[in-house]
């Protein structure tokens, strides 16, 4: 039988049959012997070894179209991360890396800033401003007032989507709201650290239709940009395009180099800049472990 890893779990692989039920398998030894990790989100070829108690055994992984590493899962769509407008105020470098490791694995984005409710017009503003500037569709929500939902509905039908962002800023709710019967258990929000509980202890796929899943993912408070060079870091940031080609060199990294369009774009605000700082931290934090390497 033929199935999708829609949790894993204590030893097991939860493989969801599309229409003929969810079996718990375990993986054959031959993977644990070619060091292959089945993951959430494989389609998988499985034998049953008992129908009553819908159990069996993984005996192939079918080819992966994309792998991430955190949140660990396979054949994923798109992203949708979510952070909340106000109460906690967004992380803009945590966004930040978060798009960087999404676009350095070929997932395609989409940002969802959630508690609109809470927030006056010019933040709404200042957020649209800010991101709507690197290509990255926007969102704002409000889970509480039923607000955006059914934009991300059509965004996520059809397709395997990670659901991520830091704790406390919706994303349990935002689950119940599109999957009522994942019954997903919603933090309170801690009010001594503006931080939300964390809620989510494993990764997994909810069917929220047909051959529609959202991956949820245990929330992050921080993410550190791995395996880019530093002289690459640039192209993860797509709104530099339009004026590096204007840098006195083509070399540019935009840092401390004379003649930087780039830098000049931030200082005219054509770039955000916002955006442009979280670079510079990621450039040093790339340049630190290359230093570190030698």
């Amino acid at each position: 039988m033929r199935g999708k890893i829609v949790k894993a779990l204590a030893g097991f692989y939860y493989v969801d049959t599309d229409g003929e039920g969810v079996y718990a398998c375990k993986a054959k030894g031959l993977f644990r012997h070619e060091n292959i990790t089945p993951l959430v989100g494989d389609n998988v070829v499985f034998e049953v070894t008992d129908e009553n108690d819908m159990e069996g055994n993984v005996t192939e992984i079918l080819e992966r179209r994309n792998s991430l590493i955190r949140p660990a899962s396979a054949n994923i769509d798109q992203a949708l991360v979510v952070f909340a407008a106000r109460h906690p105020d967004p992380n803009f470098n945590l966004l930040d890396r978060f798009l960087v490791m999404m676009k350095k694995q070929g997932i395609h984005t989409i940002i969802c800033f959630n508690k609109i409710d809470i927030v006056q017009e010019h933040e709404i503003a200042q957020l649209k401003c800010i991101y709507e500037m690197c290509g990255h569709e926007v969102i704002f929500a409000s889970v509480r007032e039923n607000e955006g939902i059914e934009r991300i509905r059509e965004i996520l039908d059809g397709k395997t989507t990670v659901l991520a962002g830091p704790s406390g800023v919706g994303k349990s709710s935002l689950m119940n709201l599109l999957a009522p019967d994942a019954n997903m258990e919603t933090g309170e929000l801690s009010k001594k650290i503006s931080r939300g509980k964390q809620t989510t202890r494993h990764t997994e796929l909810i069917r929220i239709g047909h051959n529609s899943y959202l991956c949820d993912t245990p929330g992050f408070t921080s993410l550190y940009v791995t395996d880019i060079d530093k002289e690459n870091l640039r192209d993860y940031f797509p709104e530099f395009d339009e004026y590096a080609s204007e840098c006195r060199f083509d070399s540019c990294r935009h840092i401390a180099e004379p003649g930087c369009a780039v830098r000049d774009a931030v200082e005219s605000m054509k770039i955000n800049r916002v955006r442009y700082d979280n670079y510079c931290l990621m450039f040093e934090e790339l340049l630190r472990q290359e230093k570190r390497k030698y």
